[in-house]
């Protein structure tokens, strides 16, 4: 028994012992579907996951990624949203296409600076004076074209009125240790400063012995 097909059919070969008769109307979408799991996770993004910041001071919201493609800075796009903890729709925090553009209103507006550096695969950015309101998940998202398929990165941030026990401890053991290295280099100069002086002494008193020595001596006349 013979089958016809009444569509025209093309050998699609995936690699060299595998070819699949296809129907030729078909073949776009199949090289569609080819052509998006090629594209997959060609961005990768990278973010601290979870980050603390006591009322009114300033933090660094850090986002790294890595693209299969060469960066171009004339075309990367970087966004950054945020999320409330309370049900509401999502704010524009910053957006980043050849030059930096700060929110021009909300709850942000003239509280973002850009950190980051395209060409350096940094998209991170900086919030003034953070308040309770900034509770919530900062979304981070990276297009550089090709490479506009990919997971966003996220962030979420928690504002409290004082440092947590760990972030006092590590601040506290920073400057601790910038202090002990201040003490330890004025040891060390002034130890180095009394070694040199001690040595001149000795040096100027084996060069005064022979002189004295001289002026005693009654066979000189």
């Amino acid at each position: 028994m013979h089958f016809v097909s009444l569509f025209p059919t093309i050998y699609l070969c995936i690699d060299f012992s595998l070819c699949v008769l296809y129907p030729a109307f078909q073949i776009d979408s199949l090289c569609l579907c080819i052509a998006g799991v090629l594209q997959v996770s060609g961005m990768r993004i990278y973010t601290s996951g979870e980050m603390e910041a006591v009322n009114g001071t300033d933090v660094r919201l850090k986002c790294t990624f890595q693209s299969s493609s060469p960066i171009n800075h004339n075309t990367v796009v970087i966004s950054w949203t945020f999320r409330p903890l309370k049900p509401g729709r999502e704010e524009s925090v910053f957006h980043f296409q050849q030059k930096a553009y700060p929110p021009p209103e909300g709850i942000f507006r003239k509280r973002v600076v850009w950190a980051g550096d395209i060409m350096g695969r940094d998209a991170s950015i900086i919030i003034q004076q953070v308040k309770f309101t900034y509770n919530g998940t900062y979304i981070c998202q990276v297009k550089n074209p090709p490479d506009v398929h990919g997971a966003v990165g996220e962030i979420r941030l928690r504002v409290v009125t004082t440092a947590s026990f760990s972030d006092l401890v590590l601040l506290a053991l920073a400057i601790g240790g910038g202090i002990a290295a201040v003490v330890i280099l004025l040891i060390i100069i002034l130890s180095c400063r009394r070694c040199k002086k001690k040595s001149q002494r000795e040096r100027e008193g084996n060069e005064e012995a022979p002189r004295k020595k001289e002026r005693k001596d009654p066979t000189a006349w």
